[in-house]
């Protein structure tokens, strides 16, 4: 990188994700990032519904941002946006910068690429679905569209027999039984259907008035109307289609939120037409969940708030996207969330109802880190042995006291009790809790080893007893989880 000579404006990209992450939820300078929307509507298609309810028990998935922005390992596609909380080199002209963007496709040659060492890293973490990056807002298409030459199958990796890598990537996800979910972008700065080249891209939008030009907008919609066809209908069983881009929106769904992102609402609608979309989608993939992020209405199926977790508890589907690191794809020398991290924020997501969707980005040459690797195994030890107190729950009405969480299998036949564990701190030698109180006389398990523990109940308030053979046992586990049954 040192010897790149936008590595000045790298370094500034990189810069400004890690403090776009650090700021407060919902402040101008996170322009980038979705927002959850403040109403749900259910779905009633009976096969969308029984989707959902299999997806809610899975808990735990692995998001994958994979593109041409590995190549020098930056933020990806936000970088070419101009809005004003980008930072760039300003002494660098901005079309030479978007062309230099848009030219590492013809350096990104993934030679190593191995999506079975992915699912087996997704797998040995405890994941059960994925989502894979099939095109980001940049438009480089990691399929093999026919509406594009700009994809992983016209450049330096076009002979090779994998060169369709979604293909791939689903086929090694799929032989490890996860749901399969395609990412997609509907916003599309490569296309000059979206970004016309006769205009400067003032920001994320269209640049031109849809109103004044009928006919190219109209190309936009069947353009992303077949690329989602192809998605749907030649890459065999997908399970949920991840619609980012939420600005892509009919007009009168607009609204507050859309607004905070930082980015000028234009005054016309950039509708493609949801509903065509979804029927065709559906006619191959029936009981496919559509998620068209922060667009409420019948096509986002479930929420997804993203780099964060909401206050309390939602009792509709929802899911936080949040990443592994400090960014949602490779850059170099990454500052990992510790697997007792990643563990909590699954406790405390799963409690209060909804499933946590983790990021990883591949390297250039198509493999994962050896830290992104270890890191997911050490996660995926403490679910081998905790996992029933998250999978197949859903939340109870009192879903934490203190610092201990609550689940229930979604039977209702059993309660759990979650106790996150903080780093470098010992285990305590009771546990104690007011509310949710197992019932008289049975029996409180800890799930890690099968052992039954003693308990007490004093009114509303439980204590419970951990021996110092057993804290020897568990040596520096991440958090406790208790199985009971409930009065």
């Amino acid at each position: 990188m040192l010897s790149n000579p936008f590595y000045p404006i790298v370094k500034k990209s990189l810069l400004l994700l890690v403090l776009t992450s650090l700021v407060s939820w919902g402040t101008r300078a996170q322009g980038n990032l979705h927002q959850q929307s403040k109403t749900y509507e259910w779905p009633t298609d009976p096969q969308v519904l029984a989707k959902l309810d299999h997806w809610r028990d899975q808990k735990f998935g692995m998001i994958i941002h994979w593109g041409i922005y590995a190549v020098p390992g930056i933020i990806e596609s936000w970088s070419i946006c101009s809005e004003d909380w980008i930072e760039r080199d300003s002494t660098i002209a901005y079309e030479d910068y978007k062309d230099w963007y848009w030219g590492q496709s013809e350096q990104f040659n993934p030679v190593n690429f191995n999506p079975e060492q992915w699912a087996t890293a997704a797998k040995s973490a405890g994941m059960r679905y994925v989502v894979f990056t099939t095109k980001h807002h940049d438009g480089f298409a990691m399929f093999d569209t026919q509406e594009s030459d700009y994809k992983i199958t016209n450049g330096p990796f076009k002979n090779d027999p994998r060169a369709n890598v979604a293909k791939y990537v689903f086929d090694a996800f799929r032989k490890e039984d996860f749901l399969i979910g395609a990412y997609f972008s509907k916003p599309d700065w490569h296309t000059p259907y979206y970004w016309w080249p006769k205009y400067a891209t003032a920001d994320r939008n269209n640049n031109y008035d849809i109103r004044k030009h009928p006919w190219r907008w109209n190309q936009f919609k069947e353009y992303t109307y077949n690329q989602i066809r192809e998605l749907t209908h030649d890459y065999g069983k997908v399970d949920i289609l991840w619609l980012d881009g939420g600005w892509v929106r009919p007009l009168e769904t607009v609204n507050d939120e859309v607004r905070a992102w930082g980015a000028d609402i234009p005054e016309w609608s950039q509708d493609i037409d949801m509903p065509r979309i979804a029927e065709m989608a559906r006619e191959a993939q029936p009981g496919l969940l559509i998620v068209d992020r922060t667009v409420h209405g019948p096509y986002e199926n479930y929420q997804t708030p993203e780099q964060q977790i909401p206050a309390e508890k939602i009792d509709h589907p929802w899911e936080s996207c949040i990443t592994l690191g400090h960014a949602w794809g490779y850059v170099p020398d990454q500052h990992f969330k510790s697997p007792a991290k990643v563990i909590h924020n699954l406790i405390e997501v799963v409690a209060k109802g909804g499933s946590l969707l983790l990021g990883v980005g591949p390297k250039p040459d198509g493999t994962l880190e050896e830290e992104v690797i270890t890191r997911l195994a050490a996660i995926g030890d403490w679910l081998d042995q905790n996992g029933a107190a998250i999978y197949e729950t859903r939340p109870v009405d009192q879903y934490r006291d203190g610092s201990v969480y609550f689940t229930q299998h979604k039977s209702g036949k059993t309660h759990y009790a979650l106790v996150p564990v903080p780093e470098g701190e010992a285990l305590p030698a009771t546990i104690s809790w007011t509310g949710n109180v197992p019932k008289k006389g049975s029996a409180l398990k800890l799930l890690a080893t099968g052992t039954k523990l003693k308990w007490q109940a004093e009114g509303n308030r439980v204590t419970v007893t951990l021996p110092e053979k057993v804290r020897q046992q568990l040596g520096t586990t991440p958090a406790l989880a208790l199985s009971f049954t409930h009065n």
